[in-house]
């Protein structure tokens, strides 16, 4: 089984290396002693608490959906020109950016700050591992 450092549980997580102590001093998560005396955390485990804290991630929307993969972050810029537009979303530590129409983005009232939830419907994803 993997086991993660805690700087890079924290880097997993979008957290401080000091979150991830917290999270293994207050038993929310185990920490373990790897060969070389570093404190590292489980893989599997750290994948359920990553898990388990984005399903408590509210939606401040509200509305049901068939996608699975909805991102709620603040609009950090909006680039558009007379027909498209080009916005992106940060959502925690993953920048998501969506070509759209001009008038939606106007309809929408997207601009910088403002909250939105990146909803994306897939059918091909590519998987990677180091």
């Amino acid at each position: 089984m993997p086991h993660f450092r805690i700087s890079e549980a924290a880097g997993l997580l979008g957290v401080s290396d000091d979150t991830v102590r917290r999270l293994v001093d207050s038993g929310v998560l185990t920490g373990h002693r790897d060969p070389a005396g570093r404190l590292v955390v489980d893989g599997a485990e750290l994948a359920a608490h990553a898990r388990d804290s984005a399903r408590t991630a509210t939606d401040p929307t509200g509305i049901g959906s068939s996608a699975r993969n909805r991102f709620v972050g603040l609009v950090t810029d909006v680039v558009a020109d007379r027909v498209m537009a080009k916005v992106e979303i940060q959502c925690g530590p993953h920048r998501v950016v969506s070509l759209m129409s001009s008038e939606a983005a106007e309809e929408l009232g997207l601009r910088p700050g403002v909250l939105a939830v990146a909803v994306i419907k897939s059918t091909q994803v590519v998987v990677e591992t180091p």
